[in-house]
């Protein structure tokens, strides 16, 4: 019998909703099961020594090495299949790179299991199956079972792109609207294709269609990179059709990074709308050994409160292995500004990850190929902002030490915790990306472009160099002068200062000087 908590597992009723009573008991799910790592002591000490600003860039692991050293212990996981065997739950995958497995069952096998009480949910938009309070695990497993996921399928997350306002009804290109390759030439990158590179993008939901590509890429005049789906936990590319659904999201993604980098293959990893769905497709690109991503680009998120504890645990530990192995994730650092949609000021989960790259928000004028004036992006009471702001779970990184916040209000305060965002780029919808999603010429912004941007612009370095940048937090906030500055504006609680700042970080990407600090700051692949 299930007798001990597992830590960090307690969830609360989705916001809004209510029970309509116990769920279905012959309802048939799979569970992932995350273990412990191996040497889990050696792995942290790797990713923590990666940290300090400056740090000279360590040896990476190759995936096949990081899962000799790393993986799961198979001991651990004949624990777990004795268990699973006594709740006639069956064993459907096993990954000891990924360290996970995958139990199949019925409602009522894991409530026995876990030691829950699953019920259906409903709440404006949808219900769910989900879960109050903490998961128990049996003496055995303490401590060898780090998380268990999808019990509970609520949203986990949602995408953070803004299509241009109705106002202009078409959302059609216009003088203050840009193609990525315009993007890219304004923030001046340098030469490349991303040729030998992959790029993984995670997408929670919509897909894209292939004739939408063709015309899009054919029409920008740039040769239409390779591009395939990949289907995490049976999800899989499903257009909805609707511009203003999931699609924009999957589109705006593979175009923007597409067009930077036509040579490389963008890899595009589908996985439901659940803590369960986002993590395995995460785990699934960093340990993905046939197509290789040197880049993951996550533009889905949601406030730190909206996430248990051991999700943030797990995810965290996911984004160390992806820095040992020398993978940069870039992550949209949310689109409601300081208050992330919440009613205090609050910050964007996967974004405030020490080990991920926060990628927030400009509004960019440009005349004759050249930026007139680049501000914070905020459109007020209108429409979004840039998110940003102070982690309330991560500790404050060796890279961000003696960092300073201004207050909007005036006044300012020391960084104590891990600031968000590290880097920015053009997301305002106004004057966003031109863009093609089911048929229909638009214009999209949103934190949700700036991501693959700058996927794409560390893929191109990454081609020229044969080199994977990895984890490059530490080393831009030694080179800020790779960055302009980005003074003028305020997100809501915090405002735009010289040096970083919450709203767009370093600022946005002078591409040539990124590409000269982190081209020779590469481990060689």
């Amino acid at each position: 019998m299930a007798n001990r908590i597992l830590e960090g597992s307690e969830r609360d009723v989705f916001k809004g909703a209510r029970s309509l009573g116990k769920a279905d008991a012959t309802e048939r799910l799979e569970v992932t099961v995350m273990m412990r790592h191996r040497s889990h002591d050696k792995l942290r000490d790797l990713a923590k020594n990666l940290m300090p600003a400056g740090s000279a860039r360590a040896n990476h692991l190759s995936r096949e090495d990081f899962a000799k050293q790393f993986g799961a212990d198979p001991a651990d996981m004949e624990e777990v299949k004795k268990f699973a065997a006594s709740f006639d739950l069956a064993v459907v995958q096993e990954d000891p790179a990924r360290r996970t497995m995958v139990l199949a069952g019925t409602v009522d096998q894991f409530n026995r299991a876990f030691g829950v009480y699953l019920q259906r949910f409903e709440y404006e938009g949808g219900s769910y199956r989900g879960r109050t309070g903490a998961i128990h695990l049996p003496e055995q497993l303490q401590g060898k079972v780090e998380g268990i996921f999808g019990l509970d399928d609520r949203p986990a997350a949602q995408p953070h792109f803004r299509n241009r306002r109705q106002g202009n009804v078409n959302w059609s290109a216009t003088a203050n609207s840009f193609t990525p390759t315009e993007i890219a030439s304004l923030y001046s990158f340098p030469a490349g294709n991303g040729q030998n590179e992959c790029i993984a993008l995670i997408e929670l939901g919509g897909g894209y269609r292939p004739a939408d590509l063709k015309k899009y890429f054919s029409d920008l005049g740039v040769p239409q990179p390779k591009v395939s789906a990949i289907s995490v936990d049976h999800a899989k590319n499903q257009p909805t059709g609707d511009p203003n659904g999931p699609d924009g999201e999957v589109m705006l993604d593979i175009e923007v990074a597409g067009a930077v980098v036509p040579s490389a293959h963008i890899a595009v990893y589908f996985a439901p709308n659940t803590d369960q769905g986002f993590l395995d497709a995460i785990t699934t690109a960093i340990h993905d050994s046939v197509n290789k991503p040197s880049v993951i680009s996550i533009s889905w998120g949601g406030p730190e409160s909206s996430w248990t504890q051991q999700s943030m645990k797990v995810f965290d530990q996911a984004f160390q292995a992806a820095a040992t192995m020398g993978i940069t994730v870039c992550a949209a650092s949310g689109d409601d500004g300081s208050s992330d949609g919440t009613s205090t000021n609050a910050v964007n989960f996967p974004a405030s990850d020490p080990y991920v790259l926060a990628c927030g928000g400009t509004s960019v004028q440009a005349s004759g190929g050249t930026i007139t004036s680049e501000t914070v992006w905020n459109d007020g009471a209108q429409g979004g902002a840039t998110g940003g702001g102070v982690s309330a779970y991560f500790g404050l990184p060796p890279y961000q030490e003696g960092l300073h916040l201004t207050m909007t209000a005036g006044g300012t305060k020391p960084l104590q915790k891990r600031g968000v965002p590290d880097v920015a780029g053009d997301a305002d919808e106004n004057t966003g990306y031109e863009v093609r999603v089911d048929g229909t010429d638009t214009v999209i912004g949103g934190t949700s472009a700036v991501a693959p941007l700058y996927a794409g612009l560390i893929a191109r370095i990454n081609s020229t160099a044969g080199r994977s940048c990895g984890f490059i937090n530490p080393i831009i906030y030694k080179n800020g002068n790779a960055f302009k500055d980005i003074t003028d504006g305020n997100n809501g609680a915090y405002a735009a200062t010289l040096g970083w700042d919450p709203c767009t970080g370093l600022g946005s990407p002078i591409g040539s000087k990124c590409a000269a600090a982190l081209g020779g700051n590469s481990t060689k692949r």
